[in-house]
């Protein structure tokens, strides 16, 4: 059974072509939606997937009125080869139950992952390039060294617990914590 996708990003845009395409590549039933490619909760695509069964394929007009992006594309005809199920995109002329079809989506498996070693090495890259002009990445510390005397001071008086001192710091205990392992017993002297 072959089962239709057509998605359009805005309630402006008419799904037409797309459904009447869909139609004349024989699927039996189409799964509308307007939503974002963006939007990760899209949910005629979900009962698209959830009504699809092995040895049926899903049908779209276009690679990208499936997914956002390759990486994403790739994991969802991934997943559903996983459970059977054929692929087929009818502009690209894309039929994952074909050799060449399978063959074109090892490319496009291959570019991707290459694409995201590129992202890694420019991102280590532009790390230790910072490290050498002296910039530290990260958040800022939550406590600064003054707060941390502050929150020593106040965890020196019993009556005031970790809790209390956290929340006059404005940060959650946990962070205390991280910075004062024991808490208050883990203070010289007490």
């Amino acid at each position: 059974m072959r089962i239709g996708y057509a998605r359009v990003s805005t309630q402006e845009q008419n799904l037409e072509l797309q459904t009447d395409a869909l139609k004349a590549a024989g699927c039996e039933r189409i799964f509308t939606e307007k939503a974002s490619g963006a939007q990760r909760d899209r949910p005629e695509l979900t009962a698209a997937l959830g009504h699809l069964r092995a040895g049926d394929a899903l049908v779209v007009w276009r690679l990208d009125r499936l997914a956002r992006s390759l990486k994403q594309l790739i994991e969802t005809v991934e997943a559903l080869a996983q459970r059977g199920i054929g692929f087929v995109s009818l502009t690209e002329a894309i039929d994952t139950s074909s050799t060449g079809g399978r063959l074109v989506f090892q490319i496009f498996g291959a570019l991707a992952e290459f694409e995201r070693g590129i992202i890694r090495e420019r991102t280590l890259a532009g790390l230790s390039a910072a490290k050498a002009q002296g910039r530290v990445g990260g958040r800022p510390p939550a406590l600064k060294p003054d707060d941390l005397v502050a929150a020593r001071e106040l965890l020196s008086d019993p009556s005031i617990t970790v809790d209390e001192v956290a929340a006059r710091l404005g940060v959650a205990s946990s962070t205390l914590y991280r910075h004062l392992p024991g808490g208050r017993h883990g203070l010289a002297g007490c």
